[in-house]
């Protein structure tokens, strides 16, 4: 049997949906599992070992190359689809590409504008960007269960590298990673708040994984017990600073999902937007429930409460210190 997967973005959802291999095999044992995303995503998935072979997009892409990849992929004579991503670019792959058997991830437009709309929430709760990945394949008869962590693999030159990163900048073997980015605005716990908590825990090592263009993370170069290595690392490089730290602290971001498939203790500050939410017992979530949650669907905005951006600001620096010391225990 062999089996395509497409899932193209972003980051985020591409690393949760790294469950779906797993899952598929845990089923269908000798299957071939084939996966199809972009092509700078491929480090995320290549040492897969439930992933055969990994199918790529370029970055720059038309109708014209996404056309001739479908043709080209279609060479393979898949048995079974999945669409895991479920948008236009995804959708021409699921038509073009014939199979036995074909399946999409469901988009639930009606209940997301229920939800951002009128605060009607008709989804499944606790959020779980995982479950919602893998409950669509109840239709193949695979039962629901999260596989166990991990489920981002890396290879022994990535690691062997950054043991020789963290030896040259004299990073302790007790360290936290720290992610203080997002895409959008209202996904970011606010600078303010963030070097609040490294002045409160002056003793720890604070390791910060961001972008090379998220440049406001400079101001925390004055922050002596913070290491910045903001657009320093690969991918796959920060998959190793997280695998090999004691715990991380995250926005809603990519590399909160990281942590999550390393099965990292890992504290999530939740904001804006209601569907990027981590799934692991190893994850803790922190969120304010205010009425006006959620005002968007990636975090987006705008921000319509009339305390601005109250959904981080009212997470604490204290309150993220004393999680963070619970973790240890």
């Amino acid at each position: 049997m062999k089996i395509l997967i497409i899932r193209f973005s972003s980051i985020g959802d591409l690393t949760q949906s790294l469950s779906i291999p797993t899952h598929i095999h845990s089923k269908y044992p000798q299957a071939e599992i084939h996966f199809l995303t972009k092509h700078q995503f491929i480090d995320l998935t290549k040492n897969h070992p439930h992933i055969h072979k990994t199918w790529t997009l370029p970055e720059k892409n038309n109708l014209i190359t996404i056309f001739k990849k479908a043709l080209e992929i279609n060479l393979e004579k898949f048995d079974r689809v999945y669409d895991a991503h479920n948008n236009l670019r995804s959708n021409v792959f699921y038509f073009l590409i014939s199979a036995q058997l074909k399946l999409q991830k469901p988009m639930q437009r009606f209940k997301r504008f229920l939800l951002i709309n009128f605060k009607i929430n008709k989804f499944d709760t606790p959020f779980s960007g995982q479950r919602d990945l893998l409950i669509p394949l109840l239709k193949w008869g695979i039962p629901f269960s999260i596989p166990p962590g991990p489920q981002l693999f890396i290879d022994s030159e990535i690691i062997q590298k950054i043991n020789f990163l963290k030896i040259s900048l004299k990073i302790p073997l007790n360290y936290i990673v720290v992610a203080p980015s997002a895409a959008h605005e209202f996904k970011r716990w606010p600078v303010e708040k963030w070097i609040e908590l490294f002045v409160l825990n002056p003793s720890q090592i604070f390791v910060i994984l961001a972008g090379l263009n998220d440049t406001f993370t400079s101001v925390f170069n004055t922050q002596i017990n913070v290491i910045n290595l903001t657009g320093k690392t690969t991918l796959l490089e920060s998959a190793a600073l997280i695998q090999s730290a004691t715990k991380i602290i995250s926005n809603d971001t990519g590399l909160l999902h990281f942590a999550e498939q390393l099965n990292k203790p890992t504290i999530a500050l939740m904001g804006a937007a209601p569907f990027g939410f981590p799934s692991r017992i190893t994850t803790v979530i922190l969120k304010k429930d205010l009425p006006c949650w959620p005002c968007s669907k990636h975090g987006q905005g705008p921000c319509v409460n009339k305390i601005y951006h109250q959904c981080m600001n009212d997470i604490t620096a204290s309150e993220v210190s004393n999680l963070m010391k619970k973790l240890d225990l």
